[in-house]
C-alpha cells in the first residue's frame, strides 16, 4: 500500500522540532551529515543559493522522506548535488508530489529507478506539468504500464512532451493501432521530438525517393529509426543505393540496414563480397542473401564466409577484411557530434 507522505512529513517534522539534541545549526551541517563533500556543497549552493537559508526542519524532513523510499546516502548525495532545487519548495508540496509518484509507479523499486535516472522529475511542477502530461498520454490511449516503461526509457518524457494537430496527424499516418506494441514508442517519440526535427528527418528520407506515407509507415514499423541522426541515415542510405545496389524501398522491408554501423559492418562486408567475387570463389554473397548477411553477428559471419575456406584463401580474405575494416572515415577521430534538434 503506498505511503501517504503528506501525513508522514508532518510526523517527521514534529519529531525534528521536538528533539533539540545534536540538531544541525544550518543547511550546511545538514548536507555534511548527509555525506556531501565540500565540493558537493559548493556545487549545491551555486545551483540553489536559496538552500543556504532553508528551514532546517523542512530540509531534514524532505531528505528523510527520500531516504524512506530506500535511497542510500550516496544516492541521495548524487541527487542533491545534481538537482538541489527540488529541496526548495514547501514540504507539503514535496510530500504531495511523492504521494503522486508513489501511486503512479505503483512500485517503490520503479520509483527509485525513475528518480535515479532523472532526478529532475522531483523538480517538475506537479499540477502544471506532471499531471497534464500523464493525462495527455492517457487520452492518446497509452496504458499506465506502457507509460511507466516509457518514463523509465526516456527520462525527460515529462519535461519535453508536447502535442499539436500536426504531430497528431503524423501519429495517425503511421497507421499504428493503439493496441500495437509499437504504439507507445511512436507516441512518445513524436511527443518528445521537436516538430522541426521530425520534418527534417522525414525530408532526409524523402530526398532518396520515399514518399511521406512510406516514411511514416517505416516509423510505424520501426519507431527507433526516428532516433537515428540525419547524418547516419544519409550515409547509410547513400551506401545502400550506390554500393549495395539496393533500392531506397529496401529499407522499408529491412530497416535494420539503417541501424548498422557503416564502417564496421556494411562497408567491410560488402567489400569482402566483392573480393570473393573477384577471386571467383564457389561461395558468393549475392542477391537477397546480402541483407541477411549484414545482420549476422561477427563471429557467425567470419565462420560462414571466411573460416570455412581453404587455409590460404581464408588467410587472404581475413587479411583483406581486417584492412578494409581498419579504414576509418575521414577525420573520424576528430568528428564532433551534431545534434539536429531535441532530443535526437
Amino acid at each position: 500500500m503506498p505511503t501517504n507522505y503528506s501525513t508522514v512529513c508532518l510526523t517527521q517534522l514534529e519529531g525534528a522540532v521536538g528533539d533539540d539534541t545534536n540538531q544541525p545549526e544550518d543547511s550546511l551541517q545538514v548536507l555534511k551529515r548527509l555525506g556531501c563533500s565540500d565540493a558537493d556543497i559548493t556545487k549545491i549552493f551555486t545551483k540553489a543559493s536559496a538552500l543556504k537559508k532553508a528551514d532546517i526542519d523542512q530540509l531534514q524532513s524532505k531528505l528523510k522522506l527520500l531516504s524512506g523510499l530506500g535511497l542510500t546516502p550516496p544516492e541521495l548525495v548524487k541527487i542533491v548535488s545534481d538537482r538541489p532545487r527540488f529541496l526548495i519548495p514547501r514540504l507539503d508540496c514535496f510530500a504531495e508530489q511523492l504521494d503522486y509518484f508513489d501511486e503512479l509507479f505503483g512500485s517503490r523499486e520503479l520509483l527509485i529507478k525513475a528518480i535515479l535516472r532523472n532526478p529532475s522529475i522531483l523538480t517538475y511542477d506537479l499540477h502544471k506539468k506532471i499531471k497534464p502530461t500523464v493525462e495527455m498520454y492517457r487520452v492518446l490511449g497509452l496504458g499506465m504500464e506502457d507509460l511507466i516503461q516509457m518514463l523509465l526509457a526516456r527520462p525527460t518524457l515529462i519535461s519535453r512532451t508536447s502535442f499539436n494537430e500536426e504531430k497528431m496527424e503524423f501519429i495517425r499516418k503511421t497507421r499504428v493501432s493503439s493496441d500495437s506494441a509499437m504504439y507507445k514508442y511512436i507516441v512518445t517519440l513524436i511527443g518528445v521530438s521537436r516538430l522541426e526535427t521530425i520534418r527534417q528527418k522525414m525530408a532526409n528520407f524523402e530526398k532518396f525517393g520515399l514518399s511521406e506515407d512510406e516514411v511514416l509507415g517505416l516509423f510505424g514499423r520501426s519507431p527507433l529509426v526516428m532516433t537515428l541522426s540525419i547524418d547516419k541515415v544519409q550515409r547509410n542510405m547513400t551506401f545502400i543505393l550506390s554500393h549495395m545496389k539496393l533500392s531506397a524501398k529496401a529499407v522499408l522491408d529491412h530497416p535494420s540496414l539503417l541501424y548498422l554501423n557503416l564502417e564496421n559492418v556494411l562497408k567491410p562486408r560488402v567489400l569482402l563480397a566483392g573480393k570473393m567475387h573477384e577471386m571467383e570463389l564457389k561461395q558468393q554473397i549475392t542477391g537477397p542473401m546480402i541483407v541477411s548477411v549484414m545482420r549476422m553477428k561477427e563471429k557467425r559471419f567470419l565462420k560462414a564466409f571466411i573460416n570455412r575456406q581453404p587455409k590460404e584463401v581464408a588467410d587472404e580474405l581475413m587479411e583483406y577484411y581486417k584492412n578494409v575494416k581498419g579504414v576509418k572515415r575521414l577525420a573520424e577521430a576528430s568528428k564532433k557530434n551534431m545534434t539536429y534538434g531535441f532530443p535526437f
